[in-house]
């Protein structure tokens, strides 16, 4: 506690005043209900720091990447198309005499 004051260089007499400033300006019913507020920001702000936190964490450590799913050859004609008897293969209809 004492290396955040040090940061400000004060003393024991200016820490003093100034609580003695606050208490005079808010009076002593105000003072523990903004102290709680100012709990319970600091508490949802380190919430919402850790969360952030988790999710990055979470998403370098996923491993989504599937591997591409192999792709296999080309049938040939023969598999691919059904037998089916087309004009090349049907053999040609001789016409009937008449009588």
């Amino acid at each position: 506690m004492m290396t955040v004051f040090a940061i400000f260089n004060l003393g024991g007499g200016e820490i003093v005043l100034i609580l003695l400033l606050v208490l005079i300006l808010f009076g002593a019913k105000k003072i523990p209900e903004l102290a709680k507020g100012l709990g319970q920001g600091i508490k949802e702000f380190k919430k919402a720091t850790n969360e952030v936190t988790n999710e990055l964490h979470n998403a370098m450590d996923d491993n989504r990447y599937t591997p591409a799913k192999s792709i296999e050859p080309p049938k040939t004609p023969a598999e691919s198309v059904p037998t089916q008897q087309t004009a090349a293969t049907t053999p040609p209809v001789e016409p009937q005499a008449k009588a």
